[in-house]
């Protein structure tokens, strides 16, 4: 990219730059996690290596046109109503693309963009008043009491539990979800989450929980049931995803879980993200169901639990009075863990908190 590409009002930490030279050398000094980034940003190469998140498997380093995150920074924009002096805050790691995303938005836009350490309670010793912030939900579980000061936040990363929609309801910020992936670079569409969100957004609505897809893209299913998303913005080809949706409208899909952990079991079809959207009602705790082999069923589904100390005998009880399950929805075998494996980006990889537990 030329020198002195990024918006005039760009600031960082309350810094204003003229040069691409002197953010580099504020950033190589103050805030060293964004010098990398931003380097390959502002030289002459036409694409950004992103780490994908490994959540689904293995990391892998993928290639994204400039061009194409700028789009997709404008079409942000635009859905939010995101005009330049946005104040912002990024308290995601930079080293995977939605902390990027927020960097690039920033340069982009001319948003005024505070940067904190990536951290679980981001808004702890925070006093100042933001327009926009992106976070995961363990960050917004820990930072409710805070959270006003942000008006508008996306949650990114993994599912929202239904505990935690519970008490984001009458918050006066407006709590949206996002659906994205590194290759989108980032969301391609949005849902409202609590009542805040939906005041800004009319056409989104928390009941449903249907994503509404940001305008510059089309949806389709492939004979899986899962999304392809055509946007010739932020992608040359259109992306196929693992993802089973439901499709609504053109604009609108419902998200129904990921085809890579639908269980086989005695030739019925399980999508773990749907059962697990029943059994959210009974448990307070983190957890997911996976199947695993059997010889009779090929997969039985079973129920693993993060927690210290739980009575299996009494969740089974209280499992078996979920109306809602089908029968073959019933976990088999219930295992608890005191600690989910994680990603870096603290997505839980189900796979290997299984393989610790079998072992």
């Amino acid at each position: 990219m030329n020198n002195s590409t990024f918006h005039k009002n760009f600031k960082l930490n309350g810094k204003s730059f003229i040069t691409n030279e002197e953010v580099l050398v504020f950033s190589k000094h103050k805030l060293p996690q964004l010098y990398f980034f931003l380097k390959d940003w502002f030289d002459v190469t036409s694409i950004v290596k992103v780490k994908t998140s490994g959540s689904t498997g293995t990391p892998k380093i993928i290639q994204l046109k400039k061009k194409h995150m700028i789009n997709s920074a404008k079409a942000t924009g635009t859905f939010f109503n995101l005009s330049e002096n946005t104040t912002a805050l990024l308290c995601l790691s930079p080293d995977y693309i939605a902390g990027k995303m927020m960097l690039v938005r920033a340069l982009v836009l001319g948003w005024q963009l505070d940067v904190v350490v990536p951290n679980s309670n981001p808004l702890h010793k925070i006093t100042k008043q933001y327009d926009f912030s992106a976070m995961v939900p363990l960050q917004l579980e820990n930072s409710l009491k805070e959270i006003y000061r942000i008006k508008k936040v996306i949650v990114g990363g993994a599912p929202v539990s239904k505990m935690l929609l519970e008490k984001i309801q009458k918050l006066p910020t407006a709590v949206f979800a996002t659906y994205g992936m590194t290759e989108t670079i980032t969301h391609i569409a949005v849902k409202s989450l609590n009542d805040s969100a939906m005041s800004l957004r009319g056409v989104v609505t928390r009941q449903s929980q249907n994503y509404i897809t940001l305008p510059y893209l089309k949806i389709s299913k492939d004979s899986r049931g899962c999304l392809i998303i055509n946007a010739p913005k932020i992608s040359d080809a259109s992306i196929i995803t693992n993802d089973v949706v439901e499709i609504l409208s053109e604009t609108e899909f419902k998200w129904l879980g990921r085809f890579d952990n639908i269980i086989n079991s005695g030739g019925i079809k399980l999508i773990p993200e749907q059962i697990e959207k029943k059994l959210s009602v009974i448990i307070d705790y983190r957890f997911f169901v996976i199947g695993i082999p059997d010889k009779k069923l090929g997969e039985k589904l079973v129920l693993v639990v993060e927690a210290s100390n739980l009575k299996i005998e009494d969740l089974k009880i209280n499992i078996e009075n979920v109306t809602s399950l089908d029968r073959f929805e019933v976990p088999k075998e219930i295992y608890v863990v005191k600690e989910f494996v994680e990603t870096e980006t603290k997505k839980i990889q189900r796979q290997k908190t299984l393989d610790l537990i079998l072992k």
